[in-house]
């Protein structure tokens, strides 16, 4: 996998920009704390109990975050995809060990943003201090909410028609049972549900 790192900050400052303007002096500082890491299909980006001090911006891939229930089964949690950024905000806030994976779907390219060194700059520059708040925002408090309400008044056809509506750009992209895992259903009942909906049309 080629890696050009010009091409890949630039997709990482344009998308902060698209949150907040991101001013020089800020960029420069921030670049100094990211690694690029390539990851291969189905490898772990961080497991289970692995202490993390890393956030990761996707460049090129997909990616998604799960756990396993009482009963050793799957529960996958979210998806991430080019220009969206994953990581165990709650373990390092926290400071303990992941309670889910996070598996990279495809061949995939992040940039890891250490996360120490990110609150630092957090404290020191307003522009990234409002990029933070307007991404989670938009993606924690707004998603989420949606997401918690999908799941407790829906029924798993609804879940499913929500899911195309949020995730239809990546459906081709992910295999049968990772959905089915997002949306608590087994395989076997999505494949249901898509041939009803099929019918319906």
């Amino acid at each position: 996998m080629n890696t050009n790192l010009e091409q890949i900050f630039n997709l990482l400052k344009k998308t902060l920009d698209s949150y907040y303007p991101i001013s020089d002096n800020t960029w420069n500082e921030f670049k100094n704390i990211c690694t690029v890491r390539e990851l291969k299909k189905n490898e772990y980006a961080f497991d289970v109990y692995d202490k993390v001090n890393a956030i990761s911006f996707v460049y090129k891939g997909l990616f998604r975050t799960f756990s396993f229930n009482e009963k050793g089964e799957e529960y996958t949690k979210n998806f991430f995809w080019e220009t969206r950024i994953y990581g165990p905000m709650v373990a390092m806030l926290n400071n303990k060990p992941l309670s889910s994976i996070v598996q990279a779907i495809e061949d995939s390219i992040v940039v890891d943003i250490q996360h120490d060194k990110y609150r630092e700059l957090l404290e020191k520059y307003d522009d990234l201090k409002m990029y933070h708040i307007l991404y989670l925002e938009k993606h924690w408090i707004l998603q989420k909410d949606e997401s918690g309400y999908s799941l407790v008044l829906e029924d798993a056809k609804q879940r499913y028609k929500r899911f195309k509506e949020e995730f239809g750009h990546i459906i081709s992209r992910l295999p049968q049972y990772h959905i089915a895992s997002y949306l608590g259903i087994s395989p076997t009942h999505l494949s249901r549900i898509r041939k009803s909906l099929k019918e319906e049309n």
